[in-house]
């Protein structure tokens, strides 16, 4: 599904920010910023009210649209101001290379918390599967995931070594741009020391979240443990109406 102009020109001001491309911590001026990309300046003004939703930027009044400088300084290794919440597009990079390693894909009988966490029947089936996810070969992340046949039915390991949210977005018109995720740590275990290339002393961070799709229909249940280093999460809090 093609996104929105509005989107993809935050997404490229977002990726701008992100290097430097911007002096004085400060955005241009909205049409300036029209001129660059060839858009009109409603666009504009979209895109930068989406960053601002974001944190990314903050307005002031009369003075213009300013970078936030703890953007800048965020270290998180997972970033969830995307088009959809899938790691692929949330792990944040930094220029490096994404790799994904599909460990097993299997077809059960989800147990009474899978059940409960997908809203299932006792008649339904989920497919099972766990993945690594590397940056330049270095292994950052164990995913264990779980979604029911029904929602997905041609689900294969061809599909998981790539972005499958990518792909129900661009083939299957589908968003999961919901989630509902609990961070917390523990200690490693010998699987998160073999693949994380931890100690046995090193504790291992772990997210578990459930991903809806847009209409509001539980789509994946999944639990990723992340290497110590790279849990920094930090999200962006707005209580105004």
């Amino acid at each position: 599904m093609k996104k929105p102009l509005y989107v993809a020109v935050a997404n490229t001001i977002k990726h701008n920010i992100s290097h430097q491309h911007y002096t004085d911590m400060k955005l241009p001026d909205e049409r300036t910023l029209a001129e660059n990309f060839s858009v009109s300046r409603s666009s504009i003004k979209r895109a930068v009210q989406l960053l601002a939703d974001q944190g990314i930027v903050f307005k002031k009044q009369g003075s213009g649209n300013f970078i936030n400088p703890l953007f800048l300084r965020n270290k998180t290794a997972l970033d969830y101001t995307g088009d959809n919440v899938g790691l692929t597009t949330s792990i944040v990079t930094n220029g490096k290379q994404q790799q994904i390693q599909v460990l097993n894909l299997d077809v059960i009988k989800p147990n009474k918390d899978i059940k409960e966490n997908l809203f299932l029947t006792d008649d339904d089936f989920v497919y099972s599967f766990k993945r690594l996810r590397k940056l330049d070969s270095v292994p950052i992340l164990i995913e264990q995931s779980y979604i029911p046949v029904r929602a997905f039915p041609r689900l294969s390991k061809s599909l998981l070594e790539h972005s499958l949210f990518n792909y129900l977005e661009d083939q299957e018109n589908t968003i999961i741009n919901r989630a509902y995720l609990d961070v917390t740590t523990e200690p490693s275990t010998s699987e998160d020391q073999k693949l994380l290339n931890l100690k046995a002393t090193e504790p291992v961070g772990i997210m578990a979240g459930i991903f809806f799709v847009d209409d509001g229909t539980p789509f994946e249940y999944s639990s990723m443990r992340l290497h110590y280093r790279y849990l920094n999460f930090s999200t962006f809090v707005n209580l105004g109406k």
